[in-house]
């Protein structure tokens, strides 16, 4: 009879560690695309500020720029 109760805890315990096992592989692709878009804006970022400098400077070349 103290065979069932510990069956039953053993694959509670089973479903749980599976359950476990789901979320750190969900985890893992969430940090995996995090990842991509962090350095997808870092790119974005360094293009915007390139393309702020540039429109500087042609402004300045039209004098649209009090000195």
């Amino acid at each position: 009879m103290t065979d069932k109760p510990d069956n039953i805890v053993l694959d509670l315990l089973r479903a749980i560690h599976g359950d476990i096992a789901e979320v750190k592989t969900g985890l893992v692709e969430l940090k995996e695309r995090f990842g991509n878009l962090e350095s997808q804006y870092a790119s974005m970022s360094r293009r915007l500020d390139r393309m702020a400098g540039d429109i500087e400077r042609i402004k300045k070349r039209l004098d649209m720029v009090e000195a």
